[in-house]
């Protein structure tokens, strides 16, 4: 990948090399049987599968939903927890989906002879169908602000794939304008001083990526911002998605499972949600992501430091918080807490969660990756005296750094490998629940981003504003251009 990652770069066909693409551990890591056997299912198998476990299920609707095209949200992933309830029923939690998900360079191969591995499937299966649409002339882009290995190994499969050049084009928050939008719709990026149209853009711009990019253009944009605002980079929309597309689940034997979620909370109000959960939560900043804006609370102190920063925006969501059995939210749905990894000599289990990524394409759904991460210390049997409670239950990799730097502390990083699988203690069917968990997620958050859209294919600003009430970020939305 280029050492500087702040100029736009330009990637020629037969440029992929897996080394720059991937983790070294992955690079040496053979896939747990298990998961290549699921990964290689098929829909068709993944349904009769499902059918048999969940008898309530209706047979046609879990095919309807592995066959459903969506309209917007092409790829995307789901940040899933293994959880238990109080009477020893497990279940794959939903806690975040994400509109453009990392996932590529944690996967081992399935097969040795597809060096590029699920770069290729996603975008020969999911990106290149996209391009067939009726689309401004101009040239093939990745628009980035983060995770160089992955971006880097999109562009050059996306080159290879097309046998075309595709211009790697950096887009931060408050470097020199690289990206912008042109009266008509047509996305266009400064190409060596020149502004050249882009035909179509793969998009991995994670932070506050409204500033810099329309909710809706004439140039593919893969995924469209109006996925990020609908759910796939806002907590607060995905909640209300989740909610609305599960009463149309419900007498299908289908539903979206979450932990128990409150939004539009204003700050003030946040203790006395906390309380209303017996003293243990959850509260995010909706609009940020890789583990930036979330705040555990178990004890009064890590409240009191909540409530005692500045904030952004100016509404909050609350969560249960899924803890260990003896420190978990008492909500509606009763306790839930972290199946956890399998206890280690020392008799640690630590918490972890599952990052599922999927992509869609002629036809529907179809597993891209899958990784998971491990918190930093175990869990703790009593609450008192134990770390602080983001350290047993945070796991997200990422380590910011400054404003556009990135790190990620690898060292918790659980691949699908022979080693690391084993520890999660997942079976097959907890990949097939996470699979239609991730799926449901994504739906949900698609039929969101099309509600935000006219007939003419114009962003709903007023409507969001309505259902998404928070002047903040509504003051960040980039002006609307033609649809």
């Amino acid at each position: 990948m280029p050492s500087d990652m702040t100029t736009v770069t330009t990637t020629e066909p037969g440029s992929f090399d897996p080394s720059r693409h991937f983790y070294p551990r992955v690079l040496n890591a053979h896939i747990h049987p298990l998961v290549r056997f699921f990964m290689e299912l098929g829909n068709e198998r993944i349904a009769e599968r499902y059918c048999h476990l969940r008898p309530e299920a209706d047979p046609d609707a879990i095919r309807a939903v592995l066959k459903h095209r969506t309209r917007y949200f092409r790829w995307g992933g789901a940040d899933l927890l293994h959880t238990v309830t109080e009477r020893g029923f497990r279940r794959m939690i939903v806690v975040e989906t994400n509109s453009c998900p990392s996932g590529q360079k944690s996967m081992p191969l399935l097969a040795e002879r597809e060096e590029q591995a699920g770069y290729r499937r996603l975008l020969e299966r999911s990106f290149l169908p996209a391009l067939s649409g009726r689309l401004p002339s101009g040239e093939l882009a990745v628009i980035y602000d983060k995770n160089p290995m992955e971006v880097s190994g999109y562009a050059a499969t996306m080159a290879d794939l097309t046998g075309k050049p595709v211009h790697m084009v950096p887009c931060y928050t408050d470097q020199e304008e690289t990206v912008r939008t042109r009266d008509d719709g047509v996305i266009e990026a400064n190409l060596n001083g020149e502004w050249t149209p882009i035909r179509a853009a793969l998009r991995y711009v994670t932070q506050r990526p409204w500033q810099r990019l329309p909710a809706l253009s004439k140039s593919l944009v893969y995924n469209p911002i109006v996925v990020c605002l609908a759910g796939g980079r806002n907590k607060l929309l995905a909640a209300k998605a989740y909610d609305i597309f599960n009463a149309e689940l419900e007498h299908r034997g289908l539903q979206i499972t979450t932990p128990e979620t409150i939004w539009d909370v204003d700050k003030s109000q946040v203790p006395m949600w906390v309380q209303r959960m017996g003293g243990f939560a959850v509260v995010k900043i909706p609009y940020s992501n890789a583990g930036q804006g979330v705040f555990t609370i178990t004890r009064p102190e890590e409240l009191d430091a909540f409530m005692e920063m500045d904030h952004r925006y100016d509404r909050f969501i609350v969560q249960a918080l899924i803890g260990h059995s003896g420190w978990s939210s008492r909500g509606k749905q009763g306790r839930m807490y972290h199946v956890g990894t399998v206890p280690s000599r020392k008799g640690a289990i630590y918490a972890a969660d599952v990052r599922f990524m999927v992509g869609i394409g002629p036809d529907g759904f179809f597993p891209v990756a899958i990784y998971a991460r491990r918190a930093r210390t175990p869990l703790e049997r009593e609450i008192d005296g134990a770390p602080h409670s983001w350290d047993m239950l945070g796991t997200n990799l990422s380590v910011k750094l400054d404003e556009n730097k990135w790190s990620s502390d690898t060292d918790r990083l659980m691949l699908m490998d022979s080693r690391d699988f084993n520890r999660l203690g997942l079976g097959i069917d907890d990949l097939t629940q996470a699979y239609l968990q991730t799926i449901l997620a994504v739906t949900a958050i698609d039929k969101m981003a099309q509600q935000l859209v006219t007939q003419k294919g114009r962003f709903r600003r007023r409507f969001f504003a309505a259902i998404n009430p928070d002047p903040a970020l509504n003051r960040e939305l980039m002006a609307p251009v033609a649809g």
